[in-house]
């Protein structure tokens, strides 16, 4: 279970979003129902890329086996 605050990495890419799957996250707000959390990413730096609404399927928690991986974003 995904709880407020909690890491997730996106499944899917956002292209709109210039976002890809593998991106992480961090939850600032699930919605009522629990169908969709709004996801806050940022550069490592810690410059806001985007703040999503994302469905509970485009996303997961953060596992013990996944590791950090950097991508340049402009």
């Amino acid at each position: 279970m995904v709880e407020e605050h909690d890491r997730v990495v996106l499944t899917e890419n956002l292209p709109e979003q210039d976002l890809q799957a593998g991106d992480v996250g961090r939850v600032v707000h699930i919605y009522g129902d629990g169908a969709a959390y709004e996801v806050e990413f940022f550069h490592l730096d810690g410059r806001r890329v985007a703040v999503e609404t994302v469905e509970v399927s485009a996303v997961r928690p953060v596992a013990s086996t996944d590791i950090t991986h950097a991508r340049t974003r402009e």
